[in-house]
């Protein structure tokens, strides 16, 4: 952008344009992740198209506002994410959750799960070994997997505000699939199921031998953006000691939920951690 643009948009700011830029930014706040057009977002502010257009340009040389290359949408940028999250100076996700992993891995004497949504899919963000070998769906630190394959991935997707949860389902059911795990009756009586719980738990499964356990980590609203899992053999996860492990998680996740930072960049794109 030249000089006579930039000072275009600096004059837009200036003539009572700061309460237009917040309501601006309001409104980027609450479209889907792929973005919005200019037009629906001009419509949304109550503002002119070209009016709307300079402001997110002023806002795209601030670095707060990214315009997709292909589809032409608006979105905030990682760069404002990352700017809040060091405003509020409550930590990333994993630094958050890491006392209560080692808390849990070391009371329960099992291998625990940090996994974050990831658009359709769950990423293992972190994870604290146990002594028992296992097996898991994600793998590593940085594994992924379709929500809805595995515990944590499941009780992340029952509790996903309804409309995305059914976007998720319609997506993800020819993937389980692939798990020859789940038609789409049998995955929606496991979601009401988890729903009902506040957990997900197996303790027989694709991974003979292993069992999983799981609860969401809620946000503010009450949806989920995190789990935290319990993986170890069969033996360690009958009727007997389910529910002592079930209060455990529950517990930690509450005491999580109201210290979440909303404006974590870790949870808006998880996969950046990686370099994904």
């Amino acid at each position: 952008m030249d000089s006579t643009e930039r000072n275009e948009n600096a004059r837009e700011v200036g003539a009572g344009g700061v309460s237009r830029l917040f309501a601006l930014l309001r409104t980027l706040g609450e479209v889907p992740e792929g973005g919005e057009r200019v037009t629906q977002l001009a419509q949304q502010v109550g503002l002119s198209q070209p009016t709307t257009h300079r402001l997110l340009r002023s806002l795209m040389d601030e670095g707060m506002v990214e315009q997709d290359a292909r589809s032409k949408r608006y979105r905030l940028s990682l760069e404002f994410f990352a700017l809040a999250a060091n405003a509020g100076k409550t930590g990333n996700l994993r630094d958050l959750v890491r006392p209560s992993m080692l808390r849990l891995s070391a009371s329960l004497g099992d291998s625990l799960f940090l996994l974050a949504r990831s658009g359709f899919d769950a990423i293992c963000l972190d994870r604290s070994e146990g002594p028992y070998p296992i097996r898991t769906f994600t793998g590593d630190i940085g594994g992924r997997v379709a929500l809805g394959v595995g515990q944590g991935s499941l009780a992340i997707l029952a509790f996903l505000p309804e409309e995305e949860r059914e976007t998720v389902i319609r997506y993800n059911l020819p993937r389980l699939k692939d798990f020859h795990l789940y038609d789409e009756v049998l995955l929606r009586s496991e979601v009401e199921n988890v729903r009902n719980l506040g957990y997900a738990a197996r303790n027989t499964g694709v991974l003979e031998g292993m069992a999983g356990l799981a609860v969401p980590i809620l946000n503010r609203d009450g949806h989920a953006v995190a789990a935290l899992s319990v993986a170890t053999i069969s033996d360690r996860l009958g009727p007997s000691r389910l529910p002592m492990v079930v209060e455990l998680l529950k517990r930690e996740a509450a005491a999580i939920g109201p210290r979440i930072n909303p404006f974590d960049p870790t949870l808006r794109r998880p996969s950046q951690t990686f370099g994904g």
